[in-house]
């Protein structure tokens, strides 16, 4: 979809591109198709980790500034605006996104904020527009919030207003004590990882994030020299050594659809990256199908607190597989 628009903008004469300089590609997704532009050219700049291997497996180089930014837009409104703040140094900038994601507000509000947008083409769902940037795009620059509990968050951040209904039920469902070596899988910017160091026994904790701005929120949020962070993909981290306890609130959207799958990966990964003795303390929407996949990876499965719409579960001696 994204190569169709591309594609239209340069055969039409909408987009020019300069003979020499690099292009910015902000936020792709994997599986975008990127081949209208020159790949010699191209940065890719996500700070989503799967997003990011992806295109740096396809031979993109990751690092690098251009005269040209172009910004896919996502569906959260205030990642949009921040990522036309981020490409704010570019000589133009070329708004792409679906119009479920919102393209069409993004350019009236770039409109509303005085700047100059070219006609919008329209192809595969999406829209695709040239926008001259200006200095009032630093309005929408993504600044650092405190919110419940003195955290710090960013705008675009998973529950960046406060903490979320699931992972507060799961804070205060966790028990004295995890035992020494602890993860908080897709640990956001550090709400559950906080309440895991307050355990007794835990010496060290490994914070599993794939989003790099929800990673810079939690080393500001959790200064504790046993905590470890890392920009991975929880689906795939593997430990340096087992843990004794996994702590999580799996998301389960990969686009803007419920994708039960992704809580699925991130429960096989706990699964595997647990001691035989070990134990997952997980919290999902109830109306997941996670149960019928706990009880064939785990001995033991047990529902030990929630509410209407959560669910918290302890999994317990996970089973290996041969």
């Amino acid at each position: 979809m994204r190569s169709a628009r591309l594609e239209l903008a340069l055969q039409s004469g909408a987009l020019v591109l300069p003979a020499v300089g690099d292009i910015v590609v902000l936020r792709p997704r994997a599986g975008d198709d990127l081949s209208a532009l020159p790949q010699d050219r191209v940065v890719v700049k996500t700070g989503f980790k799967p997003d990011h291997d992806y295109f740096a497996a396809q031979g993109y180089r990751t690092e690098g500034s251009g005269s040209i930014a172009i910004v896919c837009v996502p569906r959260a409104k205030a990642e949009a605006r921040a990522l036309m703040a981020e490409a704010l140094g570019a000589d133009i900038i070329v708004v792409d996104g679906q119009k479920t994601d919102g393209v069409e507000t993004l350019l009236k509000d770039c409109k509303a904020l005085g700047l100059e947008v070219g006609e919008a083409l329209s192809k595969a769902h999406g829209k695709l527009a040239v926008v001259k940037p200006g200095p009032a795009l630093a309005e929408w620059a993504a600044n650092p919030m405190q919110v419940e509990g003195g955290f710090q968050t960013l705008p675009a951040v998973f529950s960046s207003d406060g903490p979320d209904r699931g992972s507060a039920l799961l804070a205060a469902a966790l028990p004295a004590k995890l035992g020494a070596r602890v993860a908080d899988l897709g640990a956001g910017w550090g709400y559950l990882s906080r309440a895991i160091l307050a355990r007794e026994g835990v010496k060290e904790l490994d914070l599993v994030e794939a989003e790099a701005e929800a990673l810079v929120c939690a080393r500001v949020n959790i200064p504790d020299p046993r905590a470890k962070f890392h920009w991975a993909d929880a689906t795939t981290f593997k430990p340096v050594r087992l843990w004794d306890s996994v702590v999580m609130n799996p998301p389960f959207h990969t686009a803007r659809e419920a994708d039960a799958g992704l809580g699925m990966a991130f429960i096989k990964a706990a699964r595997r990256g647990l001691s035989p003795s070990g134990s997952l303390w997980m919290v999902a929407n109830r109306h997941l199908p996670y149960d019928k996949l706990l009880v064939t990876l785990f001995k033991q499965v047990e529902e030990i607190g929630g509410d209407k719409a959560f669910r918290v579960t302890r999994a317990s001696y996970p089973i290996r597989t041969r």
